[in-house]
């Protein structure tokens, strides 16, 4: 059975105290609506619409930067659950199979709970995902009789039977897509907030002879965000799972709950992971390689038994090859480190190349940007470059060649020449002595005058 996914992501995020719409704000370095329709990946669906409100160019943006292919809706009037519903008509028009509701605030709904939930289709004709809830407090609630879902009744209708229920409603629904629309366009708005709920879908199902049922899962996965203070609860809810999935696949992590993870980390096994490690998006280590301690990696790849840190940064476009190694306070931007190259201490590689088993000197520089354009460094295989060198690119330096500690190059050193860039050294016998004499007078006499 084919599948959409309409995933409501029209909030404001005004109890954020945000200009951001809500949906946007990051859980694991990605928008909050990326993980609702992420893990909708589990049912394959064919068709995916975004019902937006508040800032709808932004979360389309977001959408399309993440590869996310949505057909964006908005909703201009915010008239409840059911309105927003029934604003995807247009983009299931002429769908045939199932359509379920998530929620852009609701991220850790899981796939094995939808695959659940796709199963019990197969014998009704809707299914609503409810949660034992161990506080209810005032969700609405699921009165289920012998397996069928009879109706949702909000916590200020219920009766104090009803209260008593554990199973609460968390939203999520999924029905044909042509009877999930029939029953929207059925819902009434006659109540204080003049809203259209996409809880009344039960009650007009039922009566029109259809079937319902309740799947329930953990109510962890029904974690809704609504303010900075759910956020960080819901990224330590976040963290804890990836930690415990790398642990689980075989990385060790020597201080597990100072390692923060991102939604795409990728960590090969016998990987070693020291502490206060960050892993922002697009990052993926091979297995064998260590991470040590305060290092911050983005956008790059580490290969097989490299080790990076600590105090290393890693930015977008950093390869680090076979065996490299990337030390303390080196910085590496859009650069390729091959096999066994090693950058130590002090350091920062932008736009470069550096060949197998090329050894960079601490406080050297690719000098890559003049201001308007960034140009290339190419340094060649088994080269030794000086501590202190500034390489001011576009510029070569060959196989096997080196460069004096110091200088600054210009022009390409051929393969195994040696570069020498720096200004002739004048010594001027006993002025040292005379200097710091001076200067030491100087003081003192300021020192005589402010008192």
């Amino acid at each position: 059975m084919s599948t959409a996914l309409i995933v409501l992501a029209a909030g404001q995020g005004t109890r954020m105290n945000s200009d951001l719409p809500k949906v946007l704000h990051q859980l694991g370095g990605a928008p909050l609506f990326a993980h609702a329709v992420w893990s909708g990946r589990a049912l394959e669906p064919e068709r995916v619409a975004l019902v937006t409100g508040h800032g709808s160019e932004d979360v389309a943006k977001a959408a399309a930067a993440l590869d996310i292919e949505a057909d964006i809706v908005v909703q201009d009037e915010r008239l409840g659950t059911g309105h927003a519903v029934a604003q995807a008509r247009e983009a299931l028009a002429g769908f045939e199979g199932d359509a379920v509701v998530l929620y852009g605030d609701t991220p850790f709904i899981s796939s094995e709970t939808l695959t659940a939930m796709q199963d019990a289709r197969a014998s009704f004709d809707v299914a609503i995902l409810g949660f034992h809830a161990a506080h209810p407090g005032r969700y609405g609630r699921l009165v289920v009789n012998d397996g069928t879902l009879e109706k949702i009744v909000e916590y200020k209708d219920a009766t104090d039977a009803e209260r008593a229920i554990t199973l609460c409603n968390s939203g999520v629904v999924m029905a044909s897509g042509s009877v999930l629309l029939d029953l929207v366009t059925a819902i009434g708005n006659d109540n204080a907030a003049g809203e259209y709920y996409l809880t009344d879908i039960v009650e007009i199902a039922n009566a029109r002879g259809l079937k319902c049922t309740a799947v329930t899962c953990d109510e962890a996965e029904t974690l809704g965000i609504n303010t900075r203070a759910e956020l960080a609860a819901a990224e330590a809810i976040f963290q804890e799972n990836a930690r415990t999935d790398a642990l689980a696949n075989g990385v060790t992590l020597t201080a597990p709950d100072t390692v923060f993870f991102s939604h795409d980390t990728h960590i090969g096994r016998d990987t070693i992971v020291e502490a206060n490690v960050i892993f922002a998006p697009g990052v993926t280590v091979e297995f064998g390689a260590t991470i040590r301690a305060f290092s911050h990696l983005e956008g790059c790849h580490v290969a097989t038994g490299a080790t990076i840190g600590p105090y290393a940064r890693l930015r977008p476009g950093a390869e680090i090859g076979d065996g490299a190694r990337v030390g303390n306070f080196v910085e590496v931007k859009n650069a390729t480190l091959a096999e066994g190259a090693k950058a130590n201490h002090l350091t920062y590689l932008g736009d470069a190349t550096v060949g197998k088993g090329a050894n960079i000197g601490a406080g050297t520089i690719t000098c890559n940007y003049n201001g308007v354009d960034k140009f290339r460094t190419e340094i060649g295989e088994h080269a030794f470059i000086g501590s202190d060198t500034m390489l001011i690119a576009p510029v070569r330096v060959g196989d096997e060649a080196m460069t004096a500690s110091g200088s600054v190059v210009t022009k390409d050193v051929p393969d195994g020449g040696l570069a020498l860039g720096r200004a002739d050294q004048v010594t001027k016998p006993g002025a040292g002595r005379r200097l710091m004499e001076m200067y030491r007078k100087a003081k003192a006499k300021r020192q005589k005058a402010a008192e």
